[in-house]
C-alpha cells in the first residue's frame, strides 16, 4: 500500500469495493459515520472532528441574532462580502496556497501569524491540509476524501468522515505526515502525544488560538460597528464554513465531466474553472490542479486572482520572501498550444 493511501482514517464503509470501484454510502451510513466520528465519549481521539463542528455550532447563535435583531440591507451586504470574498480569498491564501502547497514563503513569522488570523477562524489547519494532499494524488478516485462522485453529502460531511488522519501510523510515517504542517506555525504533537490524541495538532494550541482569535475580532468589529457588525461578520464566517464543504462537489463538476475546451486544460481529473470562485477568491480550480505549487492560479487576462494580489503585495512590501508563479509555463505549455491547434 502506498504511503498516501495510509494517511487518512478509512471510513467504516470503506473507500472502494473488491472491484476497485468507489463505494457510495447511503445517507444513513454517512450520518452514522459522522456521529461516530464526533463521539468524544467513545474516544478522545475524536476531538478534532468534534471541534470542527463545535466551531460551527458556536457561530450559529451569531447568525440567529443577526436574523432576529440586526438584519438590514447594509449588513446583509457586509455578511455576503465577508463570506463570499473575504473568507473565501483568505481560504485560498492561507489554507490552500501556503499551508498545503507552500507556494510562497513569509520573510518573518509575524507576517505568517497575521495572515493566519486575518479573518475569523473556522476550522483547524490539519483537517484541510493533510487530506488535501491526498485529494491531489487521488482526485476523483476512490480514496479522494471529497470525491464528488460520492454525492453531495459525501462532500459536505467529508471534514468529519474522511479528513481525519489515521490512528495507526508508525512513528516514521507519522513524522512524514507531520511534515505537511511543520511550516505553518501550528503547534504539533510528538509521536507519543499523537498516540494519545490521534491528531498532528496539539489540542490546547487549537483551542487557545480560536479563543484569542474570536475575542480579538469580536472587540475590533464591535468598536467599528457594534454588535450588528459582529453578528454580520461572524454569520459570514459561519456561512462560508458551511458552503466551502460543497466546493469540491461543484468545483469537480458534481462528479461529471463538465470541462470546456479552451477553458479547462487539465484533463486528468474533473476539476473546472468556475467564474464565481475564480473572481471572488482566485480559485481557478482547473488551473490550480495543473500547477498546485503556484501562488497564482489566474493565468488568463480575465482571471482575476485576489489571493495572488495579496501575496504579491506582501512580496513587494518585504513580508513574503519568495513565491512560485507558473503563469509563463502555463501560457507556453498549454494556452499557446491550444491557440495553435485552433
Amino acid at each position: 500500500m502506498a504511503f498516501i493511501d495510509e494517511i487518512l482514517q478509512q471510513p467504516s464503509y470503506g473507500w472502494m469495493d473488491d472491484r476497485g470501484l468507489l463505494i457510495r454510502p447511503t445517507l444513513r451510513q454517512l450520518y452514522a459515520e459522522a456521529f461516530s466520528r464526533i463521539n468524544i465519549f467513545k474516544s478522545k481521539k475524536n476531538w478534532i472532528s468534534l471541534f470542527s463542528w463545535a466551531m460551527a455550532a458556536c457561530m450559529l447563535p451569531f447568525f440567529l441574532f443577526f436574523l432576529i435583531d440586526f438584519i438590514s440591507w447594509k449588513l446583509v451586504i457586509v455578511l455576503t462580502v465577508y463570506a463570499m470574498i473575504v473568507m473565501s480569498t483568505h481560504g485560498t491564501i492561507w489554507f490552500h496556497r501556503f499551508c498545503t502547497h507552500r507556494s510562497y514563503r513569509f520573510s518573518q513569522k509575524i507576517w505568517r501569524f497575521i495572515t493566519q488570523n486575518l479573518v475569523i477562524r473556522t476550522f483547524p489547519e490539519e483537517l484541510y491540509v493533510i487530506s488535501h494532499h491526498v485529494h491531489h494524488v487521488k482526485s476523483d478516485e476512490p480514496g479522494d476524501p471529497y470525491n464528488p462522485q460520492g454525492g453531495f453529502m459525501y462532500c459536505m460531511l467529508a471534514d468529519i468522515n474522511h479528513q481525519a488522519i489515521s490512528r495507526n501510523l508508525s512513528q516514521e510515517k507519522y513524522q512524514r505526515v507531520r511534515h505537511f504542517l511543520d511550516h505553518t506555525g501550528v503547534a504539533l504533537n510528538s509521536y507519543k502525544d499523537y498516540l494519545t490524541w490521534g491528531s498532528v495538532s496539539r489540542p490546547a494550541y487549537v483551542i487557545i488560538l480560536l479563543l484569542l482569535n474570536w475575542t480579538v475580532w469580536y472587540f475590533i468589529l464591535y468598536f467599528i460597528g457594534g454588535n450588528g457588525l459582529v453578528c454580520a461578520c461572524f454569520s459570514g464566517a459561519f456561512l462560508w464554513q458551511m458552503l466551502v464543504r460543497a466546493f469540491n462537489y461543484t468545483g469537480h463538476g458534481k462528479g461529471k465531466n463538465k470541462q470546456i475546451d479552451g477553458i479547462d486544460f487539465d484533463k486528468s481529473n474533473l476539476s473546472i474553472n468556475q467564474t464565481r470562485p475564480g473572481l471572488f477568491s482566485g480559485e481557478w480550480h482547473n488551473n490550480h490542479h495543473l500547477f498546485p505549487g503556484s501562488a497564482r492560479a489566474g493565468f488568463l487576462p480575465y482571471q482575476l486572482d485576489l489571493a495572488w494580489i495579496y501575496i504579491y503585495c506582501l512580496f513587494k512590501l518585504g513580508m513574503v520572501s519568495s513565491y512560485n508563479d507558473s503563469k509563463k509555463e502555463f501560457l507556453k505549455k498549454y494556452y499557446a498550444k491550444a491557440r495553435i491547434a485552433e
